[in-house]
């Protein structure tokens, strides 16, 4: 029931028909019983700055930020964690004494979801990143703030990539590289974990963004694609023998870690998953 005293939060995003996040955080709320809600709000590029001064006037008590907005926003807030600053883009607002503070979970999400759902510690391991946009942005460089030993990126666009390795590698002194077609085998074979962080998967017809034979047994195969939860990219890694960690999991926790940080309540993790699973296969 919505009420004169119902907190609101929500998501800024354009287009934002596809998002889940109502589902698990307004699941979260209900499991609480706190008086709150979380709605999607569609913010064109164009009307971004009147949405982010509308926040404070309008008492939204967080906010969430989704394509195509996380790196534009940054220009519109007060501040921002250390670990935003560093990726240079957000996907979380934190409204702080009539301030609004940027943060990234995504990133964080990421390593929550490598260590309670594989079992895998980033210290020392070496990563192959297929996509240098934004999702491969936040969790190269949450990987090599964890201790990575080194990363790579391989993305059609070489020159975004090697943008991207540069900062990344300024930024935390971990060993960044550019990845071309032709030494990919190479990275590869050298790599603990290869990540898809590239939109391919979310259609059946789409191309494998790691080709079979770069995958080994000894390999964790994460796709950051959720949905479909078992991606054609999995299904290659399952009958090559690697180790599998699908995208739910760093969609779950960073919205865990956003829901804390507005709220200083422990979410209820079990509950915001099974909304997210409810969501997927309906």
């Amino acid at each position: 029931m919505i009420s004169g005293t119902t907190a609101i939060y929500g998501i800024f995003g354009y287009p934002i028909e596809h998002t889940f996040s109502p589902a698990m955080h307004n699941a979260a709320f209900r499991k609480l019983s706190m008086d709150a809600c979380y709605v999607p709000y569609a913010v064109h590029p164009d009307g971004l700055e009147a949405a982010i001064q509308s926040i404070l006037p309008l008492g939204l008590r967080g906010i969430n930020i989704t394509v195509p907005h996380k790196e534009n926003v940054l220009q519109y807030l007060d501040d921002l964690s250390d670990e935003a600053r560093y990726i240079g883009a957000i996907n979380t607002i934190e409204v702080r004494s009539g301030r609004l503070i940027g943060h990234n979970t995504d990133g964080r999400g990421f390593l929550r979801s490598l260590n309670e759902d594989a079992g895998f510690r980033p210290e020392g391991k070496k990563f192959l990143i297929f996509g240098a946009g934004g999702a491969g942005r936040a969790i190269g460089f949450s990987l090599a703030l964890a201790g990575a030993a080194m990363i790579a990126y391989r993305d059609v666009d070489l020159q975004k990539a090697s943008v991207l390795a540069g900062d990344i590698q300024t930024k935390t002194n971990i060993p960044v590289k550019t990845v071309t077609e032709e030494k990919i085998a190479a990275y590869a074979a050298d790599a603990s974990c290869l990540i898809n962080a590239t939109p391919l998967g979310l259609k059946k017809s789409d191309p494998l963004s790691i080709k079979a034979e770069y995958i080994k047994k000894k390999h964790l195969v994460c796709d950051l694609v959720y949905n479909p939860s078992e991606t054609t990219l999995l299904k290659t890694a399952k009958a090559r023998g690697a180790q599998r960690l699908r995208g739910l999991g760093m969609l779950l926790y960073q919205g865990v870690i956003a829901f804390e940080l507005w709220t200083g309540k422990k979410a209820p993790v079990q509950v915001m998953k099974n909304a997210l699973t409810r969501q997927i296969h309906s």
